[in-house]
């Protein structure tokens, strides 16, 4: 498999590692999209079908398969939840705390499951990025907690969110550094185009490579 990093000097290298936190997700999937590296979370079902979900991986997780992708050549392989603790019906009517909260039953829609969580929260319990995080988290590595389980680690995570859901990794490095000023949307555009540039250059996809061979 290529090494792609390998065809740039190690001080290349460095700026476009560095570089490719300014991408953004739509970016970074544009360029995972044309080369098969996956980001969309699959699920496998009881009838062993393999799915893709609405789902797709945070931001971390897809730059590492781009960072694995341009020193292996690999996409590797997709986020994928468990046919154990996916259910394609709908939850009971009637839920109970130590009852497990399986893949596509967390949805605003059942309102007992919501109704549920915020009784096990004296009334806190909200929808939202955090609570999506939390339990894409237990998904992700084959459990379903319980609803008391998945209580108790909102709860947590939503005195931690400013750590869970923090800005761009480059905006707050750049913060540290004082280089976050009113113009830090035009570097990260620029920062963003640079890498992207770099890697059409280096990680070309076939149709790409074909067209400058051709001319």
């Amino acid at each position: 498999m290529p090494n792609f990093l390998s065809q740039i000097t190690k001080g290349e290298q460095a700026r476009l590692l560095e570089e490719l936190n300014y991408m953004n997700l739509e970016e970074i999937r544009g360029f995972c999209s044309a080369r098969g590296i996956p980001y969309k979370i699959m699920a496998e079902y009881p009838n062993g079908k393999v799915k893709p979900t609405k789902d797709t991986d945070r931001k971390p997780i897809v730059l590492a398969r781009v960072r694995r992708y341009l020193t292996t050549g690999e996409v590797g392989p997709p986020t994928l939840i468990p046919a154990e603790i996916v259910r394609e019906e709908n939850p009971p009517a009637r839920l109970g705390r130590r009852d497990c909260l399986y893949y596509r039953w967390y949805a605003k829609e059942h309102q007992g499951v919501m109704r549920l969580l915020r009784d096990l929260t004296a009334g806190r319990f909200q929808d939202g990025a955090v609570a999506r995080v939390v339990v894409m988290g237990f998904w992700t590595r084959g459990e379903a907690p319980t609803f008391e389980e998945f209580a108790r680690s909102w709860t947590k995570a939503k005195t931690e969110e400013h750590q869970l859901l923090t800005p761009e990794y480059a905006y707050l490095t750049d913060l540290k550094h004082r280089r976050a000023d009113g113009d830090w949307k035009a570097l990260r555009t620029a920062k963003a185009k640079s890498a992207l540039k770099t890697l059409a250059r280096i990680a070309p996809t076939r149709r790409a490579a074909e067209g400058w061979l051709s001319r």
